[in-house]
């Protein structure tokens, strides 16, 4: 749950939805739960929504760093055939990316990255000079705005395929910006798989 709201706030349905296993009432349990204990807090999501939503405080943001790092340990493991391919989300890998920037980029920068995997829709937008993932489309004009399926971000994400490669090939299409922006986004997020992981 604390990775859904590292995206964004999240209206309860929302939640539900990312994870059905929860049920209504153990998910209403865990949200009473955390936001006790401070992780968490209502809010109301700006308009034209205007609906209230869960989002994580200071405190809960202080988990983002470990659970990063924990996806990134997750992306070196082999493929499990017992969990359903269909469940992949890109934008819970390009969460994890966001952990891999190595170098800030300049802070007076607010450029925003958005992408179309399949039906998915989310954006990486500069905050203080570091990427920050959010679920759905950018709320301002984006940057760069580009759609390819979930099989070819994989592959960029993890360096399988070279944003030139995937651009001159077609599964990469840019709506709007250039293919240097795109090339940017995959410098600076840099996936380096583990010696001895499932993908070196």
């Amino acid at each position: 749950m604390i990775r859904e709201l590292l995206l964004g706030p999240k209206r309860f349905k929302h939640l539900l939805t990312a994870l059905p296993a929860a049920g209504t009432n153990r998910l209403t349990d865990r949200l009473h739960g955390l936001e006790e204990a401070g992780i968490i807090r209502r809010t109301v999501l700006p308009p034209p929504a205007g609906v209230a939503a869960y989002e994580l405080t200071s405190a809960g943001e202080r988990l983002r760093e470990p659970l990063l790092a924990l996806g990134l340990w997750g992306l070196d493991l082999a493929p499990d055939d017992r969990i359903d391919p269909g469940t992949a989300r890109a934008e819970l890998i390009a969460l994890c990316l966001t952990g891999t920037q190595a170098a800030p980029l300049d802070p007076s920068r607010r450029d925003t990255f958005e992408f179309q995997i399949g039906e998915e829709v989310f954006h990486l937008r500069l905050q203080g000079s570091s990427f920050l993932a959010r679920s759905g489309p950018a709320p301002e004009d984006a940057t760069l705005h580009v759609s390819c399926d979930l099989p070819t971000f994989v592959a960029l994400a993890l360096r399988q395929l070279s944003p030139t490669q995937a651009l001159k090939s077609g599964l990469v299409t840019i709506l709007q910006g250039n293919r240097s922006a795109l090339t940017e986004v995959f410098r600076a997020l840099g996936y380096t798989p583990t010696p001895g992981s499932a993908h070196e």
